[in-house]
This record gives structure tokens, C-alpha cells and sequence, in this order.
């Protein structure tokens, strides 16, 4: 890989910030930082990333304080995205923007909150997070005085729309973006957006078998049934003898993330051989993703994925807290939607006539953005008479 270096330390089909398509309102160069430097910092400076702090990963915020959330979460996908992007020689910084940026429109309550969302939206398109995201980062932040949004730049826009692969049928809001500010949605995104999804996947099941553990969910010996984790289980008590029980959780975690990233980075050197890119326009005209687990990584992947989903997020502690939250959110909407002289004045311009589609759509980016915290206290200000506000 090394002699596919160019002079600038980057692969021939990494993204290059001096050649950017731009942004969407035109800015003066940003002195010591790259386009995609700047995108990464106004992301961090979003008050969408704060809120990110008190948004749920799978438990919500008051039942522990040292379980992930949504912020927590996206640090450790930036960190794995720059390891990987650094491996294959691409952008590492539009590889950190996106996946810093990448869960900036999941609701309160995680997917729970998702599912409230979109069952209360049905009527009007539906709710997805992805399209949220590009949302929040192109109209709903209000941070800058010549523009809504961060103005974040093409790449950084067109990965975050796309990073799991092209959109035959987008979501509404991406669309309705598309129309003004085109983003190539029938193709892939670059490998750098790649990277960032790959990376969220990483992240996402391991930490989650993690907490999973750390919360009495289930043992690790029973996830050590199987592949990868079984193997990196035994590698840890091998390797460290008499090792604290809380150690051998964090350290089968870690060796099974290496082994992931690993394979990634493999797998992606051997698609590069085959296809052969010269410029990110290939990486993106391709036929299949470039970025990928192997076959058997990818089915080990699937099978940890598959345990979670039966033994995590439908076990009965985890499924009781998601309901009440779902019928919190709805809640919340149905009061709204149906009297949006309750929001508060800046919505309330937004929303218009109660019950119409507009305001709806005002509701629902409404609670897109609370945090946990603050949507169970709206409901009870909302729903308690008690509770002034």
C-alpha cells in the first residue's frame, strides 16, 4: 500500500480537500485548517453534538453513569474511523467529521424514540435518523449569520446522506436537499464515508456487548459462544492468567475490535487490488462497497448482532424502559401536534396551523433534538399539573 502513497501521503482514491466540490454557500479559505478540519470543528461546536452527551445509546441516562451514549459513542467511531483511514492512506479528517456527524439526528430514547418518530410520522413521510442528521447539519442549526445549518462542505454531505450505500428511494428531507444542492445519490460515497459506517458498526456491537455485560444483561462466557469473541476470550485468559473478571470483559472487547479492524483493512486492500481505482470518483462509480468485512468476519459480525438483538434489546428491562419512552414521545407529539400554541414561540412559527403537515414536521424535529433529560421533564411539565412550565 505504501508505494500507492502519492506526494501527499494519500492514496490516488482518497478524497482530497484541495479539491473539494465546495460548499453550498461559498466561505474564504480557513487559514491553518482544511475544509474538512473546519467541518469536523463545526460539527463538535453543533449544539446537536452536546445534546448527543444525554441522547441514549441503549439505556437511558439515569440508569448509570458509566453506560455509552450517543456522544461517548461517537468518539469511539471517530477513533476507530482515523485508525482505519490512516491504515488506507485516505482523508482522516473527513473520515472523523462523518463520524462525529453521523448520529447527530437520532431521537431521544434511541430506537425507541426512532420507532415513536416514525409511527407518529407515518402520515407524513416517516421519520429516519440519517435524513435527521443531514437536517440538523443543513437547516436546524443556527449558529452562523449568513446561512441555516453548518454549510458543511459536499464531501462531508454527500457521505453523511450516504454512507450505507446509494439511495434509490431517499427519505423526503434528503430529496427535498438533493433538489437544491446535489448530492450523486445513485452512486456510493467515498471511502471515506465507508470508513465511517464500517466503523460505526465496529463500535456499535462491541460496546454494546460491553454495557451489555457490565449491566448483568448476560454473561460474557455466554457471548464467548461465539466467533471472535469466543476466540478473543480465550486469547485474554491465556495471555493473563488470574485476570479480574471486570479486566477480561474490556480486554476480550478490545482484541475483538482489533481483529475486526484488522479485517477490514485487509478485506479492503484485497477489493482495491481487484478494481483497481485511480481517483475517489472510482471508489464511488463501483459496483459493491470498497470498504468491507470479509465474508467470514462479516458473519461473525452478524451472529454477535443477532445475539444482542435477542438477548439485549428485547431483554425485559431494557424492552420495559423503551416502551415507557416511546409512549412518553408519543405523548408528546399527540399534544403538540394537536395544540402547537404549546411549543415554545420560535417552533410555534414553524409549525402553523395544528394538525397540518407543517406542523408535524415542526414537532417532530422538535423532539428530534431533545435529550433524554429534557424530553421526560417536557412530559411532565406537559402532563403534570403539578409541575409549573
Amino acid at each position: 500500500m505504501d508505494q500507492q502513497r502519492l506526494a501527499d501521503g494519500l492514496a490516488p482514491w482518497a478524497v482530497r480537500a484541495a479539491e473539494s466540490r465546495g460548499r453550498l454557500h461559498p466561505e474564504a479559505g480557513g487559514g491553518t485548517r482544511s475544509p474538512f478540519q473546519r467541518d469536523r470543528d463545526r460539527i463538535i461546536h453543533s449544539t446537536a453534538f452536546r445534546r448527543l452527551q444525554y441522547k441514549t445509546q441503549v439505556f437511558v441516562y439515569h440508569e448509570g453513569d458509566h453506560f455509552r451514549t450517543r456522544l461517548t459513542h461517537s468518539l469511539e467511531v471517530a477513533q476507530i474511523a482515523r485508525s482505519i483511514a490512516r491504515e488506507l492512506a485516505l482523508d482522516e479528517d473527513l473520515a472523523e467529521a462523518l463520524a462525529l456527524a453521523h448520529d447527530l439526528g437520532h431521537p431521544p430514547f434511541g430506537h425507541g424514540g426512532e420507532e415513536a418518530l416514525d409511527a407518529m410520522m407515518k402520515p407524513h413521510g416517516g421519520f429516519d435518523h440519517n435524513a435527521q442528521s443531514l437536517k440538523a447539519v443543513t437547516l436546524l442549526e443556527t449558529r452562523y449569520a449568513g446561512f441555516d445549518g453548518l454549510n458543511l462542505t459536499w464531501e462531508t454531505l454527500e457521505g453523511l446522506a450516504k454512507h450505507n450505500g446509494p439511495l434509490r428511494r431517499p427519505a423526503p428531507y434528503i430529496a427535498a436537499y438533493d433538489r437544491q444542492h446535489p448530492l450523486d445519490l445513485t452512486t456510493h460515497a467515498s471511502a471515506e464515508a465507508q470508513v465511517a459506517a464500517i466503523a460505526d458498526d465496529i463500535a456499535y456491537n462491541n460496546h454494546d456487548l460491553d454495557d451489555g455485560v457490565r449491566a448483568g444483561i448476560f454473561a460474557l462466557e455466554e457471548a464467548a459462544a461465539l466467533p471472535l469473541v469466543g476466540s478473543a476470550f480465550e486469547d485474554a485468559k491465556r495471555d493473563n492468567p488470574g485476570m479480574p473478571r471486570d479486566r477480561a470483559v474490556s480486554e476480550t472487547v478490545r482484541r475483538v475490535i482489533n481483529a475486526m479492524v484488522n479485517d477490514v483493512v485487509a478485506e479492503t486492500r484485497r477489493r482495491l487490488a481487484i478494481l483497481a481505482p485511480r481517483s475517489a470518483d472510482d471508489i464511488r462509480a463501483a459496483d459493491r462497497p470498497v470498504v468491507a468485512f470479509s465474508d467470514g468476519v462479516m458473519e461473525a459480525n452478524n451472529q454477535l448482532r443477532a445475539f444482542l438483538y435477542a438477548r439485549m434489546y428485547r431483554h425485559w428491562r431494557v424492552n420495559r424502559t423503551t416502551q415507557k419512552c416511546k409512549r412518553a414521545l408519543q405523548m408528546l407529539f399527540t399534544l403538540l401536534h394537536g395544540e402547537p400554541r404549546q411549543l415554545p414561540p420560535w417552533w410555534q412559527e414553524k409549525a402553523g396551523e395544528a394538525g397540518s403537515r407543517e406542523a408535524a414536521a415542526a414537532v417532530c424535529d422538535y423532539l428530534a433534538g431533545m435529550t433524554d433529560r429534557y424530553a421526560l421533564e417536557e412530559h411532565r411539565r406537559m402532563t403534570d399539573p403539578t409541575v409549573p412550565g
